[in-house]
């Protein structure tokens, strides 16, 4: 071999030492996505998971995340693990990112996931007698009312329909006095939809003056509405509110249509605000008005939207929770100076030093505008009044 051959040899082994030793000592921080993939709503997750990957390259985009010692580490989200709605296996599924290097979750997508979850945590931090998991969850979808509560280690993103629907009513009050009476049509064996009627929606409907007619009840997985649909006609209620996701919401829907009953106004529920709704039942979803923390009114939202898009998901407030989410913990990450090493007793103090960063959040920039945070670990978030028009869902009022 000739002396130039040799020395370009070296200077290749040379490369692939120097690089081989730049990627060895490249530093990541790992936050763990989790939520439902099977079923009626694996659309959620879908979307969730594609809002994530998104959010996560535009932060090593800009450079990752700062750590300590002043150098930087790239943002990595590990695998999107499914839960399948169910709270025995969201649990199973804590557990084993507990044991890997993974500094928070985000998730669950589903509010009957989230509650048991939260219940195996920490309840109170520093206290000796308890043996619940020492592990920060930053929910993005799941949205029953007042679940942070259960545990100091749990924090959630997502709006309050409380404040929503209260909004909502009133406003629709002052707008449509000729408008009554109200019917709830409701989910009664998911905990988000069944809590959405009987707490929020039925309360805050009566505490703005409406007279309340009953509800009608059906499962998330049900496909028949005849017998529903003929309650709400015997009740010919002026505003029918639908407490229900995409999929029997648009299954009641048709079946109201082929039974030729039409109420006055539709509310539906805050899930029910996405692009799944549209697609399958957009003539009869015109109209209906729903309370939402996402629309894309501005060009940060129209970007994330777009970003996700590129990653196979579709924006909604669930969806653009979970892209909200990567920045929280990023800038949270930042604040609470984590070291970044792998050793066990590292990860750990780390896990905690981000706990005790979100804890400390008083609040974050989302794509409406500013979320203020509650002492509970819940958030205050902006929200818009939309409506079904012409196939897609649009702006009908901001009520802020």
């Amino acid at each position: 071999m000739s002396k130039i051959a040799l020395a370009v040899a070296a200077a290749f082994a040379a490369s692939l030492t120097v690089s081989g030793g730049a990627l060895a000592q490249e530093k990541t921080v790992v936050i763990a996505p989790f939520g439902v993939k099977t079923g009626v709503l694996r659309l959620f997750g879908i979307n969730s998971e594609a809002a994530i990957k998104a959010a996560v390259e535009e932060v090593n985009k800009a450079g990752g995340v700062k750590l300590a010692d002043g150098s930087k580490a790239k943002m990595v989200a590990s695998d999107y693990l499914d839960d399948r709605c169910n709270a025995e296996e969201g649990i199973a599924v804590v557990r084993r990112i507990v044991g890997t290097d993974a500094l928070v979750a985000v998730g669950p997508t589903c509010s009957n996931v989230a509650e048991p979850l939260y219940g195996i945590l920490q309840k109170k931090v520093d206290d000796a007698k308890d043996t619940g998991l020492q592990f920060p969850i930053l929910t993005d979808v799941a949205i029953k009312v007042g679940l942070a509560k259960i545990s100091e280690w749990s924090f959630r993103n997502v709006p309050s329909e409380l404040t929503m629907y209260s909004s909502l009513y009133y406003w629709l009050k002052s707008t449509r006095p000729e408008l009554k009476t109200v019917y709830g049509g409701v989910e009664e064996d998911f905990a988000h939809s069944r809590a959405s009627w009987h707490v929020v929606m039925k309360d805050r409907a009566n505490a703005n003056g409406y007279q309340v007619l009953g509800e009608s009840k059906w499962l998330l997985n049900d496909t028949n509405f005849s017998t529903q649909v003929r309650e709400i006609k015997k009740a010919n209620p002026d505003i029918l509110s639908i407490a229900a996701h995409p999929f029997t919401t648009c299954g009641l829907l048709k079946e109201m249509q082929r039974q030729g009953v039409k109420p006055k106004l539709v509310v539906g529920l805050t899930s029910t605000s996405s692009l799944e709704t549209m697609q399958a039942c957009p003539k009869q979803a015109e109209g209906m008005i729903i309370p939402s923390s996402f629309a894309p009114v501005n060009k940060e939202a129209k970007f994330a939207a777009e970003q996700t898009a590129k990653q196979k998901g579709s924006a909604d407030l669930h969806s653009m929770a979970s892209w909200e989410n990567v920045f929280i913990i990023k800038e949270a990450m930042e604040r609470a100076g984590l070291s970044g090493r792998k050793d066990s007793a590292s990860i750990q103090a780390d896990r905690r030093k981000l706990r005790d960063a979100l804890a400390a959040t008083k609040t974050t920039k989302g794509l409406l505008g500013v979320s203020k945070r509650t002492e509970d670990r819940e958030a205050d978030k902006p929200y818009v009044f939309v409506h079904g028009k012409g196939g897609v869902w649009t702006v009908l009022h901001n009520p802020l």
